[in-house]
């Protein structure tokens, strides 16, 4: 048995200003982290045999999860496109949009739409590649739709979408 993994669908480009600088800070601290994280790990080879020691084994692996982050940020940060401006209709759902939705049981969750690299900043932040926030695009308030989720087809009415 291989561990061959098929490649992960491409994500959408998209980012809210937030969510930009966000990624923007991380990249100055995580490189900020790697210099403490060298310095450590050398110190930590000088005391000698490296196959028993556990801060070496441990600086090693925090060393390679952090050029891990660092090469997706790499490549991540210059495909990315800042969506900063509000869409021309404001009563259509777009991205960057907040939408209160309420379901069959009257139940009322509000959404918002945003990248896939930021979506689990927040709870009520939901990637624009989810299946519910593409059901929603263009989609105006007072209409009715209907998503597949991974529980089943559940159907929401949207009350009101704002930015």
């Amino acid at each position: 048995m291989s561990r061959y993994r098929p490649p992960a669908a491409k994500k959408s480009p998209y980012i809210t200003p937030e969510g930009m600088r966000l990624l923007l800070d991380e990249q100055k601290y995580i490189w900020l982290r790697r210099r403490e994280v060298v310095a450590a790990l050398s110190a930590a080879a000088a005391e000698g045999d490296r196959s028993e020691n556990a801060e070496y084994i441990y600086r090693k692996k925090e060393l390679r999860e952090i050029d891990r982050r660092i090469r997706y940020l790499q490549k991540r940060l210059p495909e990315l496109n800042v969506v900063d401006q509000k869409p021309a209709s404001s009563d259509r759902v777009f991205f960057g949009a907040t939408v209160e939705l309420e379901d069959e049981n009257d139940a009322v969750s509000v959404y918002r739409i945003v990248g896939p690299d930021e979506f689990d900043r927040q709870d009520d932040f939901i990637s624009i590649d989810s299946p519910l926030a593409r059901a929603l695009l263009k989609r105006q308030s007072g209409e009715e739709i209907k998503v597949s989720l991974p529980g089943g087809m559940q159907a929401y009415l949207i009350t009101r979408v704002y930015f």
